[in-house]
């Protein structure tokens, strides 16, 4: 076995491990204790309401990692979220996750949750809330309660949500309180499972400290009360099976809107095998590797539709399918390339040449209806000299321009590199791609960790050398050492992942599917937008 298919296989046995880790939530004793009183978990909730579990994908898997440690931790951010099919029919489900501080509420749940109800809104597709939290988590309840972007965001959007006709539906399967309860309320449908459910805006105690009444909270707001005297609640559910079969059935009734009816036929796996990727995909981020070989185990039939092939080569651009829907790609080759004129290029830097050819590519496939893929490995836009004269920032803007003004769905693949103006150029998180995915092997950051550290190092130096002091070559490299450490920590794709600047961190096998289910739910909305640019730099 090559040290490179040892690496990449060892990458994706670490992913595997993290992943089983990550699904345990608050761990073994927390679930036995959960399922005591009837409960299923999350991820069993969800995967008793998807008609084939495994064709679902899940996002946010990771969200949170490593963080939240001096609370003890918080795995995926105390919130499941997955995209699948419920009676035919695809769907974003969000289910809190009550081993986890009992569903409680951290900054990055809601995060999170704005991020799934994103998801719904721009494919138009139903969103399912399986409610079973604690509300705020009350130590962070300044960085979740009061701005924009934190957990009243979430009720805006139920209300934006039903205005837009998208249909969303609650089931209140263990506590719902405080805030929190605007949520199933708020939304189309509520559901409630009898014994475990309850939902109120102040719990017992909170009712006897605030006006002095003596109420227990199945009598102040279980399903019975709900169902039989409020009128808040539309079901009442003996448990969970019966209440996730109820969903099934309010799905199963659901019209459907005007879809996009982007190209697909039928599906053909790729000639080449993702599982010899190993063989071509080489450890080293900084060695070059022809980026061919990459799209030959992605799309079908390995047929790849080549746009200027002999221009702007640090840039593939092209046609082909992914699980049979017609998709173009942007990436970039790695490989060192010639021009006709004779100069030599660096793989996985963008150059004039390669701005120009992909701005227009992206044009096209605007103008023809064709979702766009964005593979990225990518350290930046050539610098120095001869490509400032030659307009490089020009060039850039104009692909920046393209991209960003695109009304056909964006999906990014972090496969490599993704650094500086380069992940923008190629749809970085900052972009709206439906789906922001990375392979194990993903590096985003502004520069490499060597570059920085050299940067930062020098940047002391000579702060230092201002006071009058100097340190040794030892000194030097251990401070040089100290810096690309700590910079290599955040280049990974968990490090990533956890603050959800990508949606999962995926196995290559898994990229079709995920794209697949992309596209499918992207499918799922009309665009009505026209594509216009504005003022293009030429």
């Amino acid at each position: 076995m090559n040290s490179t298919s040892s690496n990449l296989k060892s990458l994706i046995h670490h992913l595997n491990q993290q992943r089983e880790t990550t699904y345990l939530g608050g761990g073994t004793k927390k679930i036995t204790k959960h399922k005591a009183k009837g409960k299923l978990t999350a991820r069993e909730r969800i995967d008793l309401l998807l008609d084939q579990p495994s064709q679902g994908i899940e996002i946010g898997t990771f969200t949170a990692h490593n963080m939240y440690e001096e609370h003890g931790g918080c795995p995926s951010a105390g919130v499941v979220v997955k995209m699948g099919k419920v009676s035919e029919r695809l769907c974003v489900i969000v289910a809190n996750d009550a081993t986890v501080k009992a569903g409680a509420w951290f900054p990055l749940t809601g995060k999170k949750n704005l991020r799934a109800q994103e998801i719904a809104i721009e494919n138009n597709i139903p969103i399912i809330y399986l409610v079973d939290s604690a509300g705020v988590y009350l130590p962070l309840q300044d960085e979740i309660f009061p701005d924009k972007e934190h957990f009243g965001r979430i009720f805006r959007n139920n209300a934006v949500m039903s205005a837009q006709g998208i249909p969303q539906i609650a089931a209140i399967m263990g506590s719902c309180v405080a805030g929190g309860a605007y949520l199933p309320i708020m939304s189309d449908e509520a559901l409630i499972v009898d014994g475990t459910g309850s939902v109120f805006l102040a719990g017992s105690y909170l009712v006897k400290s605030a006006i002095g009444e003596s109420i227990d909270n199945e009598t102040l707001g279980g399903a019975t009360t709900h169902c039989e005297i409020s009128g808040v609640t539309d079901y009442k559910c003996e448990d969970d099976a019966a209440c996730i079969q109820q969903i099934k059935q309010l799905v199963d009734k659901m019209g459907h809107s005007p879809l996009s009816n982007f190209n697909r036929k039928e599906a053909l796996l790729p000639k080449k095998s993702i599982n010899d990727l190993t063989e071509v995909f080489p450890e080293d981020r900084t060695k070059p590797y022809d980026m061919m070989n990459i799209i030959d185990r992605l799309v079908d039939n390995s047929e790849f539709d080549q746009y200027k092939e002999g221009y702007g080569q640090s840039m593939l651009c092209g046609y082909g399918r992914i699980d049979g829907w017609a998709i173009g790609i942007v990436a970039n080759q790695r490989t060192i390339v010639k021009t006709k004129k004779g100069e030599m290029q660096m793989g996985g830097v963008i150059y004039s040449d390669a701005a120009d050819k992909a701005a227009r590519f992206i044009m096209n496939c605007n103008q023809k209806k064709i979702p766009l893929l964005f593979i990225h490995d990518v350290t930046g836009f050539m610098v120095g000299s001869r490509s400032e004269h030659g307009g490089i920032i020009k060039d850039g803007a104009k692909m920046v321009n393209a991209m960003s003004n695109s009304v056909v769905p964006k999906f990014s693949l972090v496969i490599g590199n993704s650094y500086g103006a380069g992940n923008y150029a190629m749809c970085g998180k900052a972009y709206d791609p439906r789906l922001m995915l990375a392979w194990p092997t993903a590096k985003i950051a502004v520069m490499s960790g060597k570059s920085a550290a050299t940067t930062l190092l020098q940047i002391k130096l000579a702060s230092l050398k201002s006071q009058g002091k100097t340190l040794s070559k030892e000194e030097e490299q251990s401070l040089f050492d100290d810096i690309k450490n700590k910079y290599d920590e955040q280049l990974s794709p968990y490090y990533a992942a956890a603050r959800l600047w990508v949606d999962e961190i995926i196995a290559p096998e898994e990229t079709r599917k995920y794209i697949s289910l992309g596209i499918e739910a992207a499918n799922q909305k009309m665009n009505e937008k026209p594509y216009t640019l504005g003022l293009i730099q030429t």
